[in-house]
């Protein structure tokens, strides 16, 4: 069954070898289309909208006013529309894209390192390697789940994850703009100082921390806590219940301290006044005297 949509049954090229699979394919476009290509398209397409989505609030936040749209300064779009400038400016953006896309679309890279080590990870599956493979990676971040095909493999399922989210969300951004009018980062949790963000990442990290969300075959969504997160709730309760502990034998302490400070205190004003009043008769007695 597909992982994604389990009342259907799992697309027969969508068996999860590749990066990213999760059997969606409700059109059935992967019997009907070349898969390599509809992949490529896919991981490009990611690749920008990851751009764009940091782009487009980041414009409107901080871009000059003459490079926006419109008198709430939207930032130019197909939907939003352009100005003389921005268009200019886009047009040319757009145009080495576009040169780049023609550029690398009929790209060798197997005889280059990465494409090397994706054909020898996909030799049991295909000869293309993996999609997306431009032999780019200065930082050498491809390996930092191990130099392994199924290190490499997760770096991509990460890569597509966030990619996937981007072109939703990129998609909500154009969409939002061009029925309201308004500008995304407008009385936004997400982009205007606000406690409100914080507190609900707070609540995401800590969720994470002691709670897992997963599927089944019977529920499409349960909510269990982990072993880790029941180790950290027990220690959590016992560091509690310590610093419980020793916070009381603090307060004895402080109250029986602030016990003897306080009959201190008593016990030297009732001194002084004693003395004071001993002072007082003495000093009346020998004014008497005098007088008499």
């Amino acid at each position: 069954m597909s992982v994604s949509i389990p009342f259907l049954k799992r697309p027969s090229k969508l068996d999860g070898t590749h990066a990213g699979d999760v059997g969606f394919d409700p059109l059935g476009l992967s019997e009907k289309l070349d898969l390599y290509t509809m992949m490529e398209a896919e991981t490009r397409h990611a690749r920008l909208a990851m751009l764009a989505v940091v782009g487009w609030p980041l414009s409107e936040l901080f871009g000059p006013n003459f490079m926006l749209h419109g008198p709430n300064h939207l930032a130019p779009s197909v939907l939003n529309g352009f100005d003389p400038l921005s268009f200019i400016t886009v047009a040319g953006i757009l145009g080495g894209i576009g040169y780049f896309e023609y550029q690398s679309s009929l790209r060798r890279v197997d005889d280059k390192p990465l494409g090397i080590k994706h054909k020898e990870d996909m030799a049991n599956v295909w000869k293309y390697g993996v999609p997306g493979d431009y032999n780019f990676d200065p930082l050498n971040l491809y390996n930092m789940f191990g130099d392994s095909a199924d290190g490499r493999k997760a770096v991509r399922e990460l890569e597509i994850a966030h990619g996937r989210w981007a072109m939703g969300g990129i998609t909500a951004f154009a969409a939002w703009e061009a029925l309201t009018g308004h500008a995304i980062v407008e009385n936004s949790m997400f982009f205007q100082p606000n406690l409100l963000l914080p507190v609900f990442g707070a609540a995401y990290l800590a969720f994470g921390f002691f709670y897992e969300s997963k599927n089944t075959d019977q529920y499409l969504f349960q909510v269990e806590k982990t072993s880790e997160g029941e180790v950290r709730m027990e220690k959590i309760s016992k560091d509690l219940s310590e610093a419980t502990t020793e916070a009381g034998e603090a307060t004895k302490e402080l109250r029986g301290f602030i016990g003897v400070a306080a009959d201190l205190v008593f016990d030297t004003a009732k001194d002084l006044r004693n003395k004071y009043d001993s002072a007082t008769d003495d000093y009346t007695k020998n004014v008497m005297k005098n007088i008499k």
